[in-house]
């Protein structure tokens, strides 16, 4: 089974080929093997998000598609930055302007908490459609610390933890992530998808 997965993100792909690479049967194709055009992320949810783009790349590309939306969001902000987490700070997407945004809102405020959210959208050519989401609680750090993962990386400390994800390793990152717990899920349906082909 062919699977294009739908981020031009190249943090994201290495990811998920890591996260999806013990399904066997399934050939994983990225933007970097066929390209695809930018899709614009108007939905008002991450559900709605993920499901916009892994239609619209399916379409261009006539292949079954993998994708997802996914963000932070801060209890003390009403749930800022959300849906618009990578261009909270505008266009281009610039993390650490999108940081430093978010530090700057933060400034005062004590209660921290925030969590990652995560849906992940399979959309296949016959048109069946699935979707999962993973959620990762923590709080946001009063700075940026750690040079590893991208985004919001570098402010966020997971519950039970006292580092942020920034200075875990790609591996430890991963085992605990809300798109690991995402993909997880999804991996159920992709197993049984193989075995059907």
């Amino acid at each position: 089974m062919i699977l294009l997965l739908g981020t031009r993100n190249s943090g994201k792909i290495r990811e998920l080929k890591e996260l999806l690479a013990d399904v066997r049967g399934l050939e994983l194709l990225s933007f970097f093997d066929i390209p695809f055009s930018e899709v614009e992320e108007n939905g008002r949810t991450f559900a709605e998000n993920a499901l916009l783009k892994a239609r619209a790349i399916s379409s261009q590309t006539g292949l079954s598609v993998l994708a997802d939306d996914a963000g932070l969001v801060v209890d003390a902000l009403n749930g800022e930055p959300g849906v618009r987490s990578a261009r909270y700070s505008g266009e281009p997407v610039d993390y650490a302007r999108n940081n430093a945004l978010l530090l700057e809102r933060m400034r005062g405020i004590t209660a921290r908490e925030a969590h990652f959210a995560i849906v992940v959208a399979l959309h296949l050519v016959d048109g069946r459609e699935y979707v999962r989401e993973g959620v990762l609680p923590g709080r946001i750090a009063e700075s940026p610390v750690g040079s590893e993962g991208f985004g919001y990386d570098p402010l966020f400390i997971p519950d039970g933890y006292t580092r942020t994800l920034a200075q875990m390793s790609f591996e430890e990152k991963n085992r605990i992530s809300h798109r690991r717990q995402a993909i997880e899920r999804i991996k159920e349906v992709l197993v049984d998808l193989v075995l059907q082909t």
